[in-house]
């Protein structure tokens, strides 16, 4: 992998740091704040060429090889974090010109493009009609036989409050990106989710050629996009909590129209498992976007939506 010491002049204010391995770059970025190492009250930035315990959502483990992006970024903050923040995340690494440039490709031959999955995913969900036959590389072919379509996961994001002495001081944005390398996933690692890892380099070889981009960026280059878009989440999550005090609603409304263009779930047919002491309650209904609150709405078979803030999500298949 080519010298990250290049991202650390470009972005001095993110005191970086590269590691060949971790074990987590969220975990060990954490335990260097809460234990003083490390400065509470600056960013900081930890990446990563592998990770031997790569974290997911809920305790889920993130398989982590090489060739790909893991990179965690530590910012102070001064309000409660809340379920906005992974969606703004997703909504800002969505927007980098590697994934708009995709999306464009994809879009020109037809295919789902690349999205922000509720409620810290990016990567789409793709139906049997829309030339099944380019995603047999990147999609398990049992999978497509059930009535339960494969999330292609692109990427994950997991945020974590950091606290000293009782006391918030700030947020880890870790953001797992496969790039050159897609995992395989087995029943354990998937944990029951109905998921398929998917790599940049996956997507762009779905493309016709001709549609193709001359070669994806170098890591080097993706790392620096990320931490860009990871601080503008950062910036455009504390313009929400200035605003919301006033009665404004306009920073609000311009995210809540720019995630709904990028929704992965986007009207489709979910099959909602959640968990209230200890028994499985299960729903089923269409997608209707989030609320003011990040929360995933749901409106279910008898029209009544309901707002979820938290719950695994299948989408069944309408064929």
């Amino acid at each position: 992998m080519t010298s990250l010491a290049s991202l650390s002049r470009q972005l001095p204010e993110l005191n970086h740091r590269h590691l060949t391995t971790s074990a987590s770059t969220n975990s060990e970025l954490i335990a260097a704040v809460q234990n003083g190492v490390l400065n509470a009250a600056v960013m900081h930035l930890l990446t990563a060429e592998s990770q031997s315990a790569g974290r997911g959502q809920r305790g889920r483990s993130w398989q982590s090889p090489r060739g790909n992006v893991y990179l965690s970024l530590y910012h102070p903050v001064h309000m409660p974090i809340s379920g906005l923040l992974s969606l703004i995340i997703g909504v800002e690494l969505a927007k980098m010109p590697i994934i708009q440039t995709l999306n464009t490709q994809l879009r020109a031959q037809g295919l789902t493009p690349i999205g922000v999955k509720w409620a810290n995913d990016l990567g789409f969900y793709q139906h049997r009609n829309h030339n099944r036959h380019q995603y047999q590389s990147a999609v398990d072919k049992s999978l497509l036989d059930n009535q339960t379509l494969p999330f292609n996961k692109l990427a994950g994001i997991l945020i974590e409050p950091v606290s000293q002495a009782g006391k918030l001081v700030g947020v880890v944005m870790g953001v797992g990106l496969n790039v050159q390398a897609t995992p395989k996933l087995t029943a354990q690692t998937c944990e029951g989710m109905s998921y398929q890892a998917i790599s940049l380099q996956d997507i762009e070889q779905m493309l016709e050629p001709k549609q193709r981009a001359s070669s994806l960026p170098s890591l080097q280059v993706i790392y620096q996009k990320m931490s860009k878009a990871l601080m503008a989440a950062m910036t455009r999550f504390e313009h929400l909590g200035l605003e919301k005090p006033t009665g404004q609603t306009y920073n609000l409304d311009s995210f809540l129209k720019q995630f709904d263009s990028m929704d992965a779930l986007t009207g489709l047919r979910l099959h909602v498992t959640q968990d209230h002491n200890s028994e499985e309650q299960i729903m089923t209904g269409h997608a209707c976007g989030i609320d003011t609150h990040g929360c995933l709405q749901l409106r279910q078979d008898n029209g009544n939506i309901s707002a979820l803030f938290t719950g695994r999500i299948d989408v069944i298949d309408k064929a």
